[in-house]
């Protein structure tokens, strides 16, 4: 395994441990070069999947996209990395587990939309924020309202 600071090929693992979901084996790595710690995960992957773009374009499913965008949806929002990796491991799930080798955006997004909506409220708007393209002031506020509405009901 690389080291991500120095670039040094190899690194020793201390530590290998399944996480909580049993989703994946999270591994203690030490590089031989530096010194440096740092973590990596091993997951399954059951079958290629290839995400199809609003405009066609087709590209290798990545979940670290999905990853990064949750966590940049609930910054500073107190949502443990635990919590996230277990929505994106889910979101992961459904997406393999549908049969299909393509996979719109737009149903990645609206798996993404439903899981912060249970999470974080917050991080449900931001995300949408962007998913949805909110152009003004008053496109947060309708959607907002419609989450303040469905919280009520």
């Amino acid at each position: 395994m690389r080291c991500p600071f120095c670039a040094h090929d190899n690194s020793q693992v201390k530590d290998s441990r399944p996480t909580e979901d049993n989703t994946a084996i999270r591994r203690r790595r030490q590089c031989e070069g530096c010194g440096a710690r740092f973590t990596t995960f091993e997951r399954v992957q059951l079958r290629e999947i290839m995400v199809v773009k609003s405009n066609e374009d087709r590209e290798p499913f990545d979940r670290a996209k999905i990853e990064q965008s949750v966590t940049l949806a609930c910054r500073k929002r107190g949502v443990s990395e635990e919590r996230i990796d277990q929505l994106v491991s889910g979101i992961q799930r459904q997406i393999e587990t549908r049969g299909d080798s393509e996979v719109p955006t737009k149903a990645i997004g609206e798996l993404v939309m439903d899981g912060l909506r249970a999470l974080d409220s917050v991080a449900y708007i931001r995300f949408a924020s962007v998913y949805r393209d909110f152009s003004e002031a008053k496109d947060f506020e309708d959607f907002a309202s419609t989450v303040r509405d469905a919280g009520q009901g």
